[in-house]
């Protein structure tokens, strides 16, 4: 297999960190490989643990000092991971809304020759739990308001668990993303609009974040800039 990364951002999972980890090293892959992410945000063992399973060889901590929230360690993680060689990235989150057993249809779907493999909790096989119904509504409504916007034409516009061919973001000005919060997963949906992708059924397990007004309202700024901010980008 091509050398594939995960990047993951990570904080305050120490619950969890280690199942995750576990879960990925036993997929039947030599060459995947993961990173996750972590910042000052994160104050239990969660970076202790990570670091504990380096000596496996497949599991890189990065700490962003630099970091100004989860979307700029996604970017961070991007840019290790193509230092590193990372010949396919798979973007996914690292709490347990994702799940590791979906991390193969990605891969396959790579295998394919598909330039970017999208998750959706919007197409037959997909789903989400333990989300309340103002987020299902909020996802589901962004999702339909984006494709008006920006003329995309895909079922889920908001999810984060996606992947990549490294070409693709090697083509990207990664420091020029406009959205450091929600709309980041559609922006970068946006500019990969006219690539060879394909959306493939995720189950999403949600939790107990919240939502702020401020948000909404940002990312619905952020919607109507980006057919002018796109040239910003290649």
């Amino acid at each position: 297999m091509k050398k594939t990364i995960i990047v993951m951002p990570v904080a305050n999972e120490e619950a969890t960190m280690g199942k995750v980890l576990e879960e990925i090293l036993a997929l039947p892959y030599d060459n995947l490989f993961i990173y996750p992410v972590i910042d000052d945000y994160s104050k239990d063992r969660t970076e202790e643990i990570i670091r504990s399973y380096e000596d496996t060889g497949r599991v890189k901590c990065i700490f962003y000092k630099e970091s100004r929230g989860v979307i700029t360690c996604y970017l961070e993680g991007f840019r290790q991971a193509l230092k590193d060689g990372a010949e396919r990235i798979i973007e996914m989150d690292g709490g347990g809304s994702h799940s590791p057993s979906e991390i193969p249809q990605f891969i396959e779907k790579l295998d394919e020759g598909y330039d970017c493999v999208w998750g959706s909790r919007f197409v037959p096989g997909g789903g989400i739990s333990s989300q309340p119904l103002y987020r299902r509504i909020l996802s589901g409504g962004g999702t339909w308001l984006a494709n008006i916007v920006l003329g995309t034409k895909l079922k889920d516009m908001t999810s984060g668990f996606e992947a990549f061919q490294a070409e693709v973001l090697k083509g990207l000005k990664l420091d020029n993303f406009l959205s450091m919060g929600h709309m980041y997963q559609t922006e970068m949906r946006f500019y990969c609009r006219g690539l060879n992708t394909v959306e493939v059924p995720i189950h999403y397990i949600g939790g107990s974040s919240s939502l702020k007004f401020k948000s909404v309202t940002e990312a619905l700024r952020i919607l109507f800039m980006l057919k002018k901010h796109e040239k910003e980008i290649r």
